[in-house]
């Protein structure tokens, strides 16, 4: 059977008034003893007089119970709320043979909107708490996220870190295995050009046998080649040429005493007229010298007069000399005015006549003139 047991208003332990309603799965219990205690019990009853009986004694013991329990303990915990009804009121209705299957509570209210504002406050403490939880596991997930890059970071660090170094190293094996290819490749290629010069080597030194075999032979047949010409020669030019510079000989052995006969012959006869002329040119010395010598005598004995018939001597030859530039002038032109000075340049010059005498050869003719009564009348002009 199947009852739902309600309490209204019914006033807690800190006198709320709470509105219960339940649900209870009740049976008549089948063991003998207690299904005649059910007989007994409920024997002419129909099945709602048997409801009513379980339901006012299941709604008394809930009755009961409310007024020991706070709401929040009511309403926050109705599993324990409907064990401790059935616990209570199972006794009592086993003695009437009824067994209680299952209680469980259906709903609780009130009219005060008393579990309306503990709802609202416990949701408000709820939603503090969450916005609490949720800021402290937001801050808690930063922190943690914060770690979890951290961790990563020093992860990928060491990961970056252990592979720069594994491509440190794989680089640096990489060069020590190329430097020991190139290292390698350079000895092999050293060998093959040491081969290939060794190969050449011995081609270029078979080749110089070869051509030294070559030129031996050349050599014996340009030797015999030298011989037969040699013997030509002999035969065609150096015989005859032989006897040509023999005969060239003779004639120019015979030319050579012409020559030094005719040179001999002209050496003498030059020799000869030398001897001629130097005769003459001594004679002609002597000549002269006693001319000389003579003209000396006469100019020491005549003294200034015979100086005076030197200079008087050469008068005419400066002269001469002096006036040669004129013999080229074809007339010459002189202008004067009414006031003529040509004469008293002339005679100017003829006064200054003795001077120049006088520095070109040292004699005064003044004086000598004016000593010399012979010369005075030559001073007077």
């Amino acid at each position: 059977m199947t009852l739902q047991p309600r309490c209204e208003d019914v006033e807690t332990a800190e006198g709320v008034a709470l509105t219960v309603t339940g649900v209870a799965q009740v049976k008549i219990m089948t063991e003998k003893e207690l299904l005649a205690v059910a007989c007994e019990q409920f024997l002419g009853k129909n099945v709602q007089d048997i409801k009513n009986v379980v339901l006012q004694t299941l709604e008394g013991h809930l009755r009961s119970i409310l007024g020991t329990l706070t709401v929040e303990q009511i309403y926050q915990d109705r599993d324990q709320f409907a064990k401790l009804v059935r616990e209570v009121a199972a006794p009592d209705v086993g003695r009437m043979g009824i067994e209680i299957l299952s209680f469980t509570i259906k709903d609780v209210y009130d009219k005060v909107d008393y579990l309306s504002s503990l709802g609202k406050t416990q949701t408000a403490v709820v939603q503090r708490d969450a916005d609490i939880g949720v800021a402290e596991a937001e801050r808690d997930a930063g922190i943690r996220e914060a770690e979890c890059k951290k961790e990563m970071l020093d992860v990928k660090f060491m990961a970056d870190t252990k592979i720069a170094d594994s491509k440190r190293a794989f680089e640096l094996q990489k060069s020590a295995f190329s430097e020991e290819v190139n290292i390698k490749t350079a000895e092999a290629q050293l060998a093959y050009e040491l081969q290939g010069a060794r190969e050449q080597q011995k081609i270029r030194q078979e080749e110089i046998e070869i051509e030294v075999v070559q030129r031996k032979k050349q050599i014996a047949v340009e030797a015999q080649e030298i011989l037969r010409t040699d013997k030509e020669l002999i035969a065609t030019v150096r015989r005859p040429a032989e006897a040509e510079a023999h005969r060239i000989q003779q004639i120019a052995e015979g030319e050579k005493v012409k020559q030094v006969l005719l040179a001999q012959a002209e050496a003498e006869k030059i020799r000869k007229i030398g001897e001629a002329e130097a005769a003459v040119i001594e004679a002609m010395g002597k000549a002269e010298a006693e001319r000389m010598k003579l003209k000396a005598e006469a100019y020491q004995k005549y003294g200034d007069a015979a100086k005076m018939a030197l200079v008087l001597e050469a008068l005419p030859q400066i002269a001469a000399k002096i006036a040669a530039p004129l013999t080229k002038v074809d007339e010459i032109v002189v202008l004067s005015g009414d006031n003529s000075k040509v004469t008293s340049e002339v005679n100017r010059l003829l006064a200054e006549l003795p001077a120049s005498v006088h520095a070109l050869t040292g004699v005064d003719l003044k004086k000598k003139l004016n000593c010399n009564p012979y010369l005075t009348p030559y001073a007077q002009i």
